[in-house]
């Protein structure tokens, strides 16, 4: 298989001149917005994070202290603990989008309708967003008048924003329903991908609905399993939206992105804010690399399904 491979990559036609020429100038450009909108922007974050500096002055080099300032700050680390709630949701969320997509991957009737309705939450603004759950949850309005009317008592029911026992799982709730479509969508073409003669064969062997998911379409989806779950773990380290415009982080749902944005800008500490920024990045490359280490471990390969096609096609 290697072989061929390097075969195929060393007898591939080589490029004309005019062609070549085409293709390194369509690269300029983005090459270019990629070096001045990211790269140099980062560089000059990491930069400022071994600074006590502000927007307007520079109080000179400071070295790591901006980093144990990240470590030492009782604001920083019980913000990134509530990353732990988002997790769960994210969790949810996950499961929610592969039973959903399980189902509508099907030929069901109006499954597109569906579909279309639980990816359209996605396409909105996570501004919009925000604001309609702020009022959603506020006490009296949405949330409250539909529960009452089904019997609650407005005045038992809890403050949903104020009330730290529930507030932050108020948030999360509302990540989920954003979220999930898109998660769902995802695992819809990665179901929709796979073989049909590897169902087949796997109903002639008298396999289950339950053996045929973790068999069959659990590794034959793994690229995008892992992909998802990678972005929701991001995600929840990264929580910016729900926290910021629904409640500004008070009452303590103040997520580290949130904390970041008031260090920045409120009290003007870049060089702090910059090192969060960096400490942030590094805790989600190592979160990611051990996520693709456990999954490589622990995620049934394909051998099922490919034993199965084999036999089919002799």
């Amino acid at each position: 298989m290697r072989e061929s491979r390097f075969k195929t990559l060393f007898n591939a036609p080589k490029l004309k001149p005019g062609q070549l020429i085409v293709m390194i100038t369509f690269m300029i450009l983005p090459l270019i917005l990629l070096l001045v909108f990211t790269y140099i922007p980062f560089a000059k974050m990491v930069s400022f994070s071994f600074y006590n500096m502000s927007y307007t002055r520079n109080k000179g080099f400071v070295g790591l202290d901006n980093y144990v300032k990240v470590f030492k700050r009782d604001d920083c680390f019980k913000a990134l603990r509530l990353s732990l709630y988002y997790m769960v949701g994210s969790v949810v969320q996950l499961t929610l989008a592969l039973f959903l997509a399980s189902i509508l991957s099907q030929r069901i009737k109006g499954s597109y309708v569906f579909r279309g309705l639980m990816f359209f939450p996605f396409l909105i603004s996570g501004i919009a967003v925000g604001f309609i759950f702020k009022f959603f949850y506020t006490h009296g309005f949405v949330l409250d008048t539909v529960l009452t009317s089904i019997g609650f008592d407005l005045d038992s029911l809890p403050y949903w924003l104020r009330d730290q026992r529930i507030n932050n799982w108020s948030l999360v709730a509302t990540s989920v329903w954003r979220y999930f479509g898109q998660n769902m969508v995802l695992f819809i073409g990665a179901i929709m991908s796979i073989d049909q003669e590897m169902y087949e064969a796997a109903i002639l062997d008298g396999a289950t609905e339950f053996q045929k998911f973790i068999y069959i379409t659990l590794p034959n989806i793994k690229t995008i399993f892992v992909l998802n779950v990678i972005m929701s773990i991001s995600g929840s380290l990264s929580a910016f939206e729900p926290p910021y415009v629904i409640t500004d982080g008070a009452n303590g749902t103040g997520t580290y992105f949130v904390i970041m944005h008031q260090i920045a800008h409120t009290q003007n500490k870049l060089g702090l804010a910059s090192a969060m920024a960096v400490v942030l990045l590094l805790i989600i490359i190592l979160v990611t690399v051990l996520q693709n280490l456990f999954f490589n471990r622990t995620l049934p390969s394909d051998e099922y399904g490919t034993k199965k096609k084999n036999m089919i096609s002799q």
